[in-house]
C-alpha cells in the first residue's frame, strides 16, 4: 500500500477540505438498512433508489478492480449567510454553480496530477451521480460520523461541504473510520423538521423539504402546506440549528459565490425566459421551471 501523503496534500491545494481512504468492500452492516428503507417506502418517488442495489452495496461491482474508496469533502459554506430573497429561501449548496461540474473538474486534475505517483488511474470519478453512498463510505475514511439528521458531520467542519469519491486501482493506505457519535443527547436536527422527516439516524425522504422541492415531481401533498418556512428548493434548517455547524468557515472557491442577481427578482413574478437564463449554471435548474413556480406557490401559502 503506498502512502496518502501526496493524495492528502494534492487534494488539499486543490481546495478540498479533507480526503480519506477506505478499503473497497461489501457494504455488510448496511445492506439490511438500506433494504429496510426501501421496503418502508422512505425514499418517496425517487425510485432510482432502488436501481443497482448490488452495486449501491459494492464498489467492486460499480467499478471492477477496484481496491479502495478515496472520499473527499468540499467546503460550500457561504460568506453572505443570508441572501436576501424576500420571503423565499434556497439551500446554501445552490448559491454558485452547479457543484456536480465544478468539482469533477477538480478531480480530474487530482488525478492526472498524481498518476506519476500512483500509476495509471482504472476507476471512476463520482460526484453525486452513480449508485454510491456517500456518506457510509466518508465515515468509513475517517471524514466524520453520520449525525442524527443522517448528513454526515465533522468536529472542525460542521456539515456544510460536499461529498465526492475516487473508486479506483490505486492500492493506499486505509485511514481508520470514524466510529464516535459526536450528537450526544442534542435532538435540535429533530425538533426543528416542520415536517416531522427525521428522527434519530434516520430520514423518511417523503417528507423532507429538500425532496418535496426538488426531487417530487407531481404536487406537493396538501398535508405539508404551512410548513415550507419559506424554502422553494432544498432545505437547511437541520443544519442551521446543529451546534456543530458553528465551527462552518466561509468558502474561497470563486465557482460558488452567490449570484447577486437573485437579489434583484421578484421571484412570485420569474418568467420562464428569466428562469432558465438565471439558472443555466445552477443546480437549481433540476427542478425546472414548473417545479420551481410550484414550489413558490407552495411556499407562500400559509
Amino acid at each position: 500500500m503506498k502512502n496518502t501523503g501526496p493524495l492528502k496534500k494534492a487534494a488539499q491545494e486543490m481546495g478540498f477540505s479533507n480526503c480519506g481512504v477506505a478499503k473497497a468492500t461489501f457494504l455488510e452492516e448496511e445492506a439490511p438498512q438500506l433494504e429496510k428503507w426501501l421496503k418502508d417506502q422512505h425514499h418517496g418517488e425517487m425510485r432510482y433508489l432502488e436501481n443497482h442495489f448490488d452495486q449501491r452495496l459494492d464498489p467492486r461491482v460499480l467499478v471492477p478492480g477496484a481496491k479502495t474508496v478515496i472520499s473527499l469533502s468540499f467546503n460550500y459554506f457561504p460568506s453572505n449567510e443570508d441572501l436576501s430573497l424576500g420571503p423565499f429561501k434556497i439551500a446554501r449548496y445552490a448559491y454558485g454553480k452547479d457543484y456536480h461540474f465544478v468539482l469533477k473538474e477538480k478531480l480530474s486534475q487530482l488525478v492526472l496530477s498524481l498518476e506519476p505517483i500512483y500509476g495509471t488511474f482504472e476507476g471512476r470519478i463520482f460526484v453525486d451521480s452513480a449508485p454510491v453512498m456517500e456518506r457510509t463510505w466518508a465515515q468509513k475514511a475517517g471524514l466524520g460520523w453520520q449525525g442524527k439528521n443522517t448528513l454526515l458531520l465533522s468536529k472542525k467542519a460542521g456539515s456544510y461541504f460536499f461529498l465526492a469519491e475516487l473508486i479506483g486501482n490505486w492500492d493506499l493506505e486505509l485511514d481508520l473510520p470514524n466510529k464516535t457519535d459526536h450528537c450526544g443527547d442534542c435532538t435540535r436536527c429533530i425538533d426543528a423538521c416542520p415536517t416531522q422527516a427525521l428522527s434519530p439516524f434516520h430520514l423518511d425522504a417523503s417528507k423532507c423539504i429538500s425532496y418535496l422541492t426538488i426531487e417530487l415531481k407531481n404536487q406537493i401533498p396538501t398535508e405539508f402546506d404551512g410548513k415550507s418556512e419559506g424554502w422553494i428548493f432544498g432545505c437547511d434548517i437541520c443544519q442551521e440549528v446543529c451546534p456543530w455547524n458553528r465551527f462552518s468557515k466561509p468558502h474561497q472557491e470563486p465557482a460558488f459565490k452567490t449570484n447577486e442577481q437573485w437579489n434583484d427578482i421578484k421571484w412570485e413574478d420569474i418568467t420562464e425566459e428569466v428562469f432558465q437564463n438565471l439558472m443555466k449554471k445552477s443546480p437549481i435548474k433540476r427542478a425546472k421551471f414548473d417545479g420551481f413556480k410550484r414550489n413558490i406557490e407552495w411556499a407562500s401559502k400559509k
